[in-house]
């Protein structure tokens, strides 16, 4: 028996297995809450731009959609969201608005107070939107 074999043959389970459970939930295998919060992640999207963390918390806020955190974040995890593009359409709603220094909207977009975006995020968002 060759030993490259029987490594490859490994290789390859422990590679499915990985994959297996770290691949995103498909929307079959959502529940019916998890699917109306799909729906309007998408609306909210369609609207504004929002960071993961501000989906989520729109979603699951009292004052917002009030769905349970865990099915706002299963639903948005779902979803294949490019955070930087979103980051960009924030930033420009911002600047279409008011007047940012480069600092002050990168701060705007990563605040936890604010639009919660990663400062990388929102530092792409700001200077792709031109703020910087």
């Amino acid at each position: 028996m060759d030993y490259g074999d029987i490594s490859m043959d490994f290789l390859k389970i422990v590679l499915t297995a990985a994959l297996f459970v770290a691949a995103p939930t498909w929307a079959g295998d959502l529940t019916g809450p998890q699917n109306n919060a799909v729906r309007s992640a998408e609306q909210y999207l369609s609207m504004a731009g929002f960071s993961r963390n501000g989906l989520i918390d729109q979603l699951s806020s009292d004052a917002g959609d009030g769905y349970e955190i865990s099915d706002a974040t299963v639903a948005v995890d779902s979803l294949n969201i490019d955070w930087n593009q979103e980051a960009v359409k924030s930033a420009k709603q911002y600047l279409s608005m008011m007047g940012f220094s480069c600092k002050g909207l990168i701060n705007q977009l990563s605040s936890s107070a604010g639009d919660k975006y990663t400062v990388d995020q929102a530092t792409y968002g700001a200077k792709q939107a031109g703020g910087c």
